[in-house]
């Protein structure tokens, strides 16, 4: 299947100037994003009230939580635990309802009666049979870990494309790969949807899928390299990525196709990976095409980079 000929030639690096600019542009708006306006964090790196519930009846996530609402209860957010009788209730508890005012801390039998009088006033089977609180601390813990993590994956992929390919290969990756990531996470803090632990794994999946896309595009520069004689190679990075735009389209057009699935029929609780995935894709197929290959040129690559190091043999040598 192809949407774009194999042999089309549109000259990509000759735009490199401004899809490079745009890409810096991009870049430095979402760092002044995230240090302006900030991430919207959710529960899981804000802390916040975990609360267990049972039915005796098959119950719907939805319907709990726009019981919850109802009640009083602000933005909880409820999923299922392993089926459709136990739901899990989270939410930031209100400081004037269930903080004491002399220590400050969460009163969860508070928390809690106000939970259950809430979902027994629809449903008279619920019954809630734990509750926890994770404080602000423990939440700021997991944004660092969050963030080991990403650097963590980013490093170990360009530290592989290294070995595979060569340093000048790492070095695009790692500077798109980065370019990704704050312009999917600005992206966020510009329209302030809620970043959670499910937003931090999908930030972690772009990584993955865009790296995926640049390899591609790295492995028929590769093969062009070794089998041209004489081309430039800029030629060889714009014959590269032609060659290779039909699978980057589709691949991301399929991908994009499921996301949307899973945000229109997946339900609240996964709305947060979906946009984050759809973002990070157009991003990380746009860097594909349009900026790790003119980096790469402008790193100054060559077919002899790329070419395979072969061992002098002696006994050859000494042959007339």
């Amino acid at each position: 299947m192809e949407i774009f000929n194999h042999n089309s030639n549109i000259h990509f690096l000759g735009l490199r100037k401004f899809s490079v600019g745009l890409a810096v542009l991009l870049v430095v708006a979402s760092i002044a994003l995230l240090a302006t306006k900030g991430l919207n964090y959710g529960l899981d790196f804000t802390g916040g009230v975990s609360i267990e519930a049972h039915y005796t009846q098959a119950v719907d996530t939805n319907g709990v939580r726009d019981t919850l609402i109802k009640g009083g209860i602000e933005d909880p957010v409820v999923q299922s635990l392993g089926g459709t009788r136990q739901v899990l209730i989270r939410f930031q508890p209100k400081d004037d309802t269930h903080n004491p005012p002399k220590d400050g801390k969460v009163n969860l039998d508070l928390v809690a009666a106000d939970v259950s009088k809430a979902l027994q006033a629809v449903r008279p089977d619920a019954k809630v049979v734990s509750r926890s609180y994770a404080s602000p601390q423990v939440g700021a813990e997991l944004r660092s870990s969050g963030i080991v993590a990403a650097i963590f994956v980013i490093v170990g992929i360009g530290l592989y494309l290294w070995i595979r390919f060569e340093r000048r290969f790492a070095v695009a990756a790692l500077v798109t790969e980065v370019h990704d990531v704050l312009v999917t996470l600005g992206v966020l803090a510009l329209f302030q949807r809620e970043f959670d632990m499910t937003a931090l794994a999908a930030v972690l999946a772009v990584i993955g899928y865009s790296i995926n896309d640049k390899v591609v595009v790295f492995d028929r520069i590769r093969e062009l390299f070794r089998l041209a004689r004489k081309a430039e190679p800029e030629e060889i990075l714009n014959r590269s990525i032609n060659s290779t735009l039909s699978r980057t389209i589709i691949t991301s057009l399929f991908t994009g196709i499921a996301m949307g699935a899973l945000f229109f029929f997946g339900g609240p609780s996964v709305h947060v990976f979906a946009v984050t995935m759809l973002i990070g894709i157009v991003v990380g197929t746009l860097s594909s095409i349009f900026v790790a290959s003119p980096i790469l040129l402008w790193l100054g690559v060559s077919k002899k980079d790329l070419m395979p190091v072969t061992k002098e043999n002696p006994e050859l040598a000494r042959r007339p």
